[in-house]
Formats: structure tokens, C-alpha cells, sequence
């Protein structure tokens, strides 16, 4: 018989922060996009007046956001 070792676990290897940084941009860069198509509007607006509600209007629609 062979000798393996039974009952070892492996070792996940450590992932570098700079492999992490781009995904987590990426991530707040969406959630960012995601609030000015799906919020951006009465009182939740960052940004006073109606433009950025009808610069994105269309991708609202497109995406199931109702509004009006």
C-alpha cells in the first residue's frame, strides 16, 4: 500500500491585495451606477433637478425601475 497522508488539509494561498483592489473598484464603480439608474430621484437625490433621472431614463426602463 501506498503511505498517503490522511486527515491533511490544504493551505489555501493568501491572495495579494493588489489582485483584490481592481474587483473591489469594479464592484463600487456598479453599485455607484446602480444607484444613479435605479435611486437618483426625490428624495434619495444627490444631485438637485431631474437630469440625471432623464440621462438614464431609458437604461431604468431597461432594467425594470419603475418611474412614472
Amino acid at each position: 500500500m501506498s503511505a498517503t497522508a490522511t486527515g491533511s488539509h490544504a493551505i489555501p494561498a493568501p491572495i495579494p491585495v493588489r489582485e483584490i483592489v481592481p474587483w473591489l473598484v469594479f464592484g463600487l464603480l456598479m453599485l455607484l451606477a446602480l444607484y444613479f439608474v435605479g435611486a437618483e430621484e426625490g428624495a434619495t437625490s444627490i444631485i438637485p433637478g431631474m437630469y440625471v433621472h432623464e440621462w438614464v431614463h431609458d437604461s431604468r426602463h431597461l432594467l425594470g425601475f419603475p418611474c412614472h
